[in-house]
């Protein structure tokens, strides 16, 4: 058994299942009530999940569940981690209900058996206020990851190294929400207590590194987010095997950061790099290359390559339905890729039925009212635009500026990518009275969240000034353009993906 948690543990997952197959066989000799049995079922079962086999995965932690519960008990602390997993399970297959009721039940034993400060129960909170934020149920992630803060305060101090892991779970929901001030400052603190306590090489720095990295390309300072990428990577091949999937993750996100530079040759060999990693260490039919396949075909969408944008969008969707099903988050997010890629080759009816598609996953996985769920409505309305069926587009637009407003606040980024869009409308239709009230606040929002001199402002700008000459305002249209102008010269940006 030490030597199958070891394989585990360094993520050397075929020499793992079979040593954990081998010994369970042994312990299924022992009886149907023995806790042996119950353990191994749910070592084997985690392997299988590690490697995206999760039809195999979810029996084995049902019946180690059912033996725990049967002989110890529904309040057993070993349910505790296995119901964990098979939480993971079900969000990893989008079955979010599911994982939620799972993790509700480990919250309640672990908080039942264990003492607050407890590194298990802290674990269980986080994975639900993940959860929460994927849910896009952002208040009651708040809550719950605040609360993990509090704890972890209070038991070690602020400067603790038990602090670090909740900071950046709460900057993590921050970055989610576009409080990108906040996220930032609660990075900042986290990795200057990582580095005090476990020094500036450790793994646990560069996943910190990469978190705060990701909030600056977010943002789009990329100046700020290449030396912290370069750092996290640097750290990374040091501590880890070529092929393991930190190394992988490191390399992929600097590919990303190199995109958003519009650096698109530098961009691909970052990318068939993970991608040759990832094939190697897990196979040609794991989920986790869907990433790279995705990222490429983007950066070929980009440059207006289709055909090759479309092989590779293919092979993610085909990738990702093998794994996880044809009603998948994953794949309503293929869907939305293949979507966008028939929007660009005028491609509207096609394009149409792909978003519909994924709008109906997104809707069944997430309920009617998730930030997903606006994204292929607001998607589905620009198709209508296009398609100039402007009272559909305009409800499209409606419906996803109302989530997006209830759900995440009147001043996200989301939302002022709806007032845009919106705005785009009333000006096609002629309805310049009802665009620039539209207009004026996306910029707002944008300015304040983002800066003054992001690209995703001087995309506002030059909507705003169209509609300023068009209305016979022709000085304060030049001033709005000469600005969008100096923007667009010193700044290249990747749209993020919906």
């Amino acid at each position: 058994m030490d030597a199958a948690t070891q394989a585990y543990q360094d993520k050397k997952y075929l020499d793992a299942e079979k040593l954990y197959s081998d010994a369970l066989r042994q312990a299924e000799e022992f009886g149907p009530g023995d806790p042996r049995l119950a353990a191994n079922l749910a070592n084997l079962a985690e392997v299988y999940r590690q490697r995206g086999r999760f039809v195999e995965a979810e029996p084995l932690y049902r019946r180690s569940l059912e033996i725990w519960e049967r002989t110890r008990g529904p309040r057993e602390p070993a349910l505790a981690p296995v119901l964990g997993n098979l939480a993971e399970l079900y969000r990893q297959t989008g079955r979010y209900a599911a994982a939620e009721t799972q993790l509700k039940r480990a919250l309640e034993i672990r908080e039942a058996t264990l003492p607050a400060s407890d590194p298990r129960l802290m674990a269980t909170m986080a994975k639900l206020g993940e959860l929460y934020r994927l849910e896009g149920h952002f208040s009651e992630s708040e809550e719950l990851l605040k609360r993990t803060v509090a704890i972890q305060e209070k038991t070690v101090g602020p400067d603790g190294a038990g602090v670090a892991s909740p900071l950046c779970n709460l900057a993590e929901l921050y970055r989610a929400m576009n409080r990108y001030h906040e996220a930032e400052e609660l990075y900042g603190r986290a990795i200057a207590i990582q580095e005090k306590v476990l020094g500036p090489e450790n793994p646990e720095v560069a996943v910190t590194l990469n978190d705060l990295a990701e909030l600056y390309r977010n943002e789009g300072k990329f100046t700020q987010a290449e030396p912290l990428y370069k750092r996290s990577l640097a750290i990374r091949e040091k501590a880890f095997a070529p092929g393991d999937p930190r190394v992988s993750t490191a390399v992929n996100n600097l590919g990303l950061l190199r995109e958003a530079q519009g650096l698109f040759l530098d961009a691909e060999l970052y990318f068939r790099r993970v991608l040759d990693m990832r094939e190697r260490a897990l196979g040609p039919q794991h989920p986790d290359l869907a990433t790279p396949l995705n990222n490429m075909a983007e950066l070929f969408r980009t440059q207006h390559q289709y055909g090759k944008a479309e092989k590779l969008y293919q092979r993610a969707l085909e990738v990702r339905e093998a794994a996880f099903g044809s009603e998948h988050p994953d794949v309503a997010s293929s869907l939305v890729n293949l979507a966008e890629l028939d929007r660009l080759k005028k491609k509207y009816a096609t394009a149409t039925e792909l978003q519909q598609r994924a709008l109906a996953i997104r809707e069944k996985t997430f309920g009617p009212e998730h930030p997903l769920v606006a994204s292929s409505l607001n998607n589905l309305g620009e198709l209508s635009f296009a398609r100039k069926k402007y009272p559909e587009a305009e409800s499209f637009y409606q419906r996803a500026l109302a989530i997006r407003e209830k759900l995440l606040g009147p001043e996200h980024r989301a939302v002022s990518q709806s007032l845009h869009d919106l705005g785009d409308l009333y000006y096609a239709e002629g309805m310049c009275t009802q665009a620039e009230p539209l207009y004026q606040r996306a910029l707002a929002i944008r300015e304040k969240l983002l800066g003054k001199e992001h690209p995703d402002v001087a995309a506002v700008l030059e909507s705003y000034a169209a509609l300023l000459r068009a209305t016979g305002h022709p000085n304060k249209a030049e001033d709005l353009e000469e600005r969008a102008k100096r923007i667009r010269a010193s700044t290249t940006v990747t749209i993020p993906r919906a």
